[in-house]
């Protein structure tokens, strides 16, 4: 049977076919003219029939109306000049708004796939600035719009019909947004026999007065904005002095990934700017995150593909590691990279950079603090706070007796030991621990990964998880999810040699093999697992104490609490980074960071709200697991309906060519789609080079692209990307008419004769 979806398309196809059918057989005789001439017959029929015409009168205008007919004005005289004002106002203000929804449900649900390919550059570009506009100044902008009579009306049902807008809420907004011009139209009508064009109507006055009228309503929140913005700093001013001339124009407080996009964007933008930094330049992301966690992944990735040689036919020796070699490598790349965030680049663009420790004194001033040196006094119109996070450490038992490392001191514990630890156990089952786990493994130690909740990756899907643990159990990394650490202990016997870590949680010790007893009534049982190197990775926090935020009056126990535009309470300092979080990313800081150092430069003058629903995460293990937009859990908290099309890398050509001799290739693409479209919600793809693949995935959800525009884009054979492809084919052939291949079938059988 038919779904109501597909018979609400139908019935879409059916009104837009009527609108077409009147609009071909009736425009002829909508002219100005040929109203005046039938004016008096008009007027006899509504004396006799007022019912009648009234509902004739409706239906044609809303039809005309989702045609987006030029003479509709005409039409709108007579309204005035027959039905008199007040029932003119009603039928015209409802069948104007009934129209222009019809159009926008047409191109939202009928139209949306096909309709920006024939739009064009110059549209396209319209359409991102009116999504823009939308983003910025709400429904305001399409009050506006409405206002203008100089703007096409029907180019703003189509263009917002490919806009996220609730068809609701354009429906009311319309319909006020449009009350003005109707209102002057319908008023103009009581003098149709005295008027020679249509141009007549608006006279320049008149259409100056509703421009005047557009504006006024478009700047409604821009000086909304301002007034909150000025209380705010009026309140700010009476309690700190503000200085009469600045030395900058913005201070940033951090040289890590948001800091120096920020002072990169100052700069670009001919401000003047000091970029603060105590450590070293590139922050935890090149001197003790990404960067050498990169690095050791690759050389473990060689390790493990020098152990698979024979299955690809070619035979090697006994497959050796030098960990010092390996780290020296990681210390290489890092130096390689370095130059890209030192400071002489960031001197060179026009960036002070300064080496100290940074305190906020005021809204406005930073203090610096150097070792041995008095200290130094700075000021700013803004200041961008991005001082990052920092490891978060769990409370338990003997934990700081442990000898622990976290994801930062790990580094330089690697380099102080000089070899591979024989024993190390990673307490965390996220990213870094999953990463960590896998590469030390495969590099040869022993690795224990322990995880409290059920699973590892707990934010990723369960068919995920699953095969990421799986992956790292192959790569004889022994997991153990749904155990809790108890304490660390140093047994007395072998003191300063055999470290303990004590789990518990509905387990039961048999030799070496661990397993969740099923029994709810068992006892939990205690057992250990012994260690050389133990690893903290169990998230990180914002770095906030000590830059003076807490005299301000900022709360520090969390992350930094900031408005839509990165500003914080105090209006003069703004966030980036993982001080705001909450994706404690590299590309989500810089992405913030542009938008709080072009707010900051605004000062006040305009803001911008960072978009977060196309940002991609990738975690790095093998197989990479890369998502962008919504997973089931996600979907499924938010209460949407949702299909999943899901492709196996296992049967893609290119795949099977890299894959080891009898080995599977492991890995798929999920996509999730809004129910019966291909309009992407969300995109997780597990297999090799998974965050290379999720590109152009990102590019289609930032686009607005859907699954027929991959479907149609042709793509090198054979290649991995072909995964997007192929994935694309299996929805659509999920979705041809059924109804329709029996009597497809016929017509092949009666054409063959």
């Amino acid at each position: 049977m038919f779904s109501a979806r597909l018979l609400w398309r139908l019935g879409l196809w059916a009104l837009l076919a009527l609108a077409l059918v009147v609009v071909l057989q009736g425009a002829e005789w909508i002219s100005l003219e040929r109203l005046q001439a039938q004016y008096q017959d008009l007027q006899a029929w509504h004396a006799q029939a007022p019912w009648t015409v009234r509902a004739a009168f409706f239906a044609l205008y809303m039809l005309l109306a989702s045609a987006a007919v030029p003479g509709i004005v005409v039409l709108t005289l007579a309204g005035g000049a027959v039905l008199g004002f007040s029932w003119g106002l009603l039928l015209v203000s409802f069948a104007s708004s009934l129209g222009a929804t019809l159009t926008f449900l047409v191109v939202r649900h009928v139209l949306a796939d096909s309709l920006p390919a024939y739009l064009g550059a110059g549209m396209t570009q319209r359409l991102g600035r009116m999504t823009h506009g939308l983003e910025r100044e709400g429904v305001f902008y399409l009050l506006s719009l409405r206002l203008v009579p100089l703007v096409p009306f029907g180019a703003i049902n189509v263009m917002m019909g490919l806009t996220r807008m609730p068809a609701w809420r354009f429906y009311v907004f319309s319909q006020l947004g449009m009350l003005p011009t109707t209102m002057i139209y319908l008023q103009a009508g009581s003098q149709l026999a005295a008027l020679q064009s249509v141009s007549e109507v608006l006279q320049p006055q008149v259409a100056a007065v509703l421009i005047v009228l557009a504006l006024a309503m478009a700047g409604t929140p821009w000086l909304t904005r301002r007034t909150l913005a000025w209380l705010r700093r009026r309140a700010v001013g009476a309690r700190w002095k503000r200085p009469a001339r600045f030395d900058y124009n913005l201070i940033v407080i951090g040289g890590g990934a948001g800091g120096l996009v920020s002072a990169y964007v100052a700069a670009h933008a001919q401000a003047r700017v000091a970029l603060v930094e105590a450590g070293e330049m590139g922050g935890d992301c090149l001197n003790r995150g990404c960067v050498p966690s990169k690095a050791l992944i690759q050389s473990a990735r060689v390790a493990h593909q020098a152990r698979q040689a024979q299955g690809f036919g070619v035979q090697t020796g006994p497959v050796q590691v030098d960990f010092a070699a390996v780290m020296q490598r990681v210390r290489s790349i890092i130096a390689a990279i370095a130059p890209h965030d030192s400071p002489e680049r960031y001197r060179a663009m026009g960036v002070d950079v300064l080496q100290a420790y940074a305190y906020i004194v005021d809204p406005w001033t930073v203090e610096l603090r150097r070792s041995g040196q008095a200290p130094e006094r700075i000021s700013a119109r803004s200041i961008i706070l991005a001082t990052g996070s920092q490891p978060a450490v769990p409370a338990i038992a003997g934990l700081q007796y442990s000898g622990y490392v976290t994801s930062d001191t790990l580094w330089d514990a690697l380099e102080q030991s000089g070899a591979l630890p024989r024993r190390i156990a990673i307490v965390g089952g996220g990213p870094v621990g999953c990463e960590l786990a896998q590469a030390f493994a495969r590099l040869g130690a022993q690795v224990s990964l322990v995880e409290a909740a059920p699973a590892l990756l707990a934010r990723e899907d369960g068919d995920v998880s699953a095969l990421v643990q799986a992956a790292l159990t192959a790569d004889s990394v022994r997991v153990f999810t749904g155990r809790q650490v108890l304490r660390c202990e140093i047994l007395p016997a072998h003191a300063g040699s055999d470290k303990l870590m004590v789990l518990r949680q509905n387990t039961t010790l048999r030799g070496e093999q661990f397993s969740t007893t099923a029994t709810p009534a068992a006892q939990d049982d205690e057992f250990a697992v012994p260690y050389d190197l133990l690893i903290c990775a169990t998230g990180r926090q914002a770095r906030l104490r000590g830059f003076g935020l807490e005299a301000l009056g900022i709360d520090c126990d969390s992350l930094l609490h900031t408005d839509a535009y990165l500003q914080t309470l105090i209006p003069s300092i703004y966030a980036a980074g993982d001080v705001v979080g909450p994706y404690q990313f590299t590309h989500a800081a810089a992405h913030q960071a542009w938008y709080a150092a072009v707010n900051a430069l605004l000062d006040g003058w305009g803001a911008l709200r960072p978009d977060y629903s196309v940002l991609p995460t990738a975690v790095y293990v093998a197989p990479e697991v890369a998502r962008v937009g919504l997973n089931e859990q996600q979907a499924q908290a938010r209460g949407l309906a949702y299909e999943v099309t899901r492709f196996e890398l296992a049967g893609l050509d290119r795949a099977i060519c890299d894959a080891a001799l009898g080995a599977v290739p492991a890995g798929f693409v999920k996509v999730l789609t809004v129910p019966g479209r291909d309009t992407l919600l969300g995109v997780c793809i597990v297999g090799e080079h998974a965050a290379e693949l999720l590109a152009p995935y990102s590019l289609a959800m930032r686009q607005g692209l859907g699954l027929k525009a991959i479907l149609a884009t042709i793509h090198s054979y054979p290649s991995l990307s072909e995964s997007a492809k192929h994935l694309a084919g299996q929805w659509q052939r999920a979705h041809l008419p059924a109804a329709a291949m029996p009597w497809l079938a016929r017509w092949h059988r009666w054409r063959r004769g």
